[in-house]
């Protein structure tokens, strides 16, 4: 492809990671934010095998293992503490080439603003797009416009542009749980230093994973009704009438969590969708498809996308349009697939059926750990990076 003009409209973790393949690729590259202030939403993020590969063809592999945290095992336990299931993740990182990195995100976000080369522009509210067959105009709140060659719409679960893609509103689902995330320091009568621990039981869930700084990255799932409302003078007892009788380092967590620096969020995902193109503006990330948290795959998505419309622009000459009609062919099938299977599980963990629920419990407490990995490896390896 010819010197190509992009026009990122947000500055995520997918508008970022967008950035820097086209920016490496060759191309110019510029990125715009409604924000002020760039700051992520909720404290940390799981990156899974899939996403750090994408880092690491973007030779940020040692950058995203300095801020990662070293996580070699998963336990489920019982809200009194009993062991479910004890999974060591190493035969994991060897089937699938590469170690997961639980990460803060404003260390994720902060590493791919500083390997952009270029400026993010704040401030700057997309409002609407205008294309003809030669080039695609960004218009913007505040009066600015900017003419490139492709738009890529990275604005977020509540995107503006996806309406324009798709030719209506469509509406971020509500999960059907509220969640609690944040970051303490690490301790070993919170969890292991090396493990990612998820307390179940009542459909709530209580968990630690291990972070860059001595840190867990902390969260807390509890099924409500949608529209409910907290401050954070409250969260603290909140939790604690929610985590009523669960085991001691649960009690512990709740106690030592800064309410002030801890997020408190209803979770919606949005999809699957029937297109992420419409002429030469493309979709990418939530936009396209937020997913629930329950995969841990929302951010890897968005890095996948970025990296494989980079690959389709930079390997045909036959047009742009081509290039963005694989990328939506390809990024469809697997992001609507990883939507749903999050979706599903979500509604498994959060009780939306108790007797499923109730099953799960129970599969948690017999099944092999080899059929976990298996079940996660088949999830990343799913991904362009095998």
């Amino acid at each position: 492809m010819y010197n190509l003009k992009v026009v990122i409209i947000g500055a995520g973790i997918g508008g970022l990671t967008a950035g820097i393949a086209l920016r490496q690729a060759g191309y110019e590259v510029e990125i715009y934010d409604r924000v002020k202030e760039l700051r992520p939403a909720g404290a940390g993020i799981s990156l899974w095998s899939n996403g750090v590969k994408v880092l690491n063809r973007l030779g940020l592999g040692e950058k995203m293992a300095a801020i990662g945290g070293l996580m070699d095992r998963m336990q489920y336990l019982t809200l009194k503490g009993d062991v479910l299931n004890d999974i060591d993740l190493r035969p994991l990182v060897e089937e699938v080439g590469q170690r997961p990195y639980p990460v803060a995100r404003t260390d994720l976000q902060q590493m791919l603003l500083e390997a952009y080369p270029g400026e993010v522009k704040l401030e700057h509210k997309c409002i609407a797009v205008e294309q003809d067959e030669n080039s695609v105009t960004a218009i913007f709140e505040n009066g600015h416009r900017t003419t490139g060659d492709l738009l890529i719409a990275a604005d977020g679960v509540r995107s503006l542009l996806r309406t324009y893609v798709l030719g209506q509103e469509v509406q971020p689902k509500y999960g059907h749980y509220v969640n609690w995330n944040g970051l303490v320091p690490a301790s070993e009568d919170l969890a292991a230093k090396n493990s990612w621990v998820i307390f179940v039981g009542e459909h709530k869930r209580a968990s630690m994973m291990p972070v860059s700084g001595d840190r867990f990255y902390f969260f807390f799932d509890v099924p409500l009704p949608k529209g409910t409302v907290s401050s954070p003078e409250h969260y603290r007892a909140e939790l604690t009438e929610h985590f009523q009788g669960w085991a001691q380092p649960v009690q512990n967590l709740i106690q030592r969590l800064d309410p002030y620096k801890t997020n408190r969020l209803e979770i919606h995902d949005v999809g699957p969708i029937d297109r992420m193109v419409r002429g030469r503006v493309a979709l990418l990330g939530d936009a396209a498809h937020a997913t629930c948290p329950d995969l841990g795959q929302g951010g890897c998505q968005a890095m996948e996308d970025g990296l494989v419309l980079t690959q389709y622009l930079l390997t045909t000459n036959i047009s742009m349009e081509y290039a963005l009609k694989r990328y939506e062919a390809d990024r469809k099938e697997r992001t609507s697939a990883v939507v749903e299977k999050a979706r599903k599980r979500a509604e498994m963990i959060h009780g939306k059926e108790p007797e499923i629920t109730q099953k799960w419990y129970q599969q948690l407490a017999e099944e092999e750990p080899a059929d976990v990995r298996g079940a996660i490896a088949k999830v990343i390896l799913a991904g362009p990076l095998r």
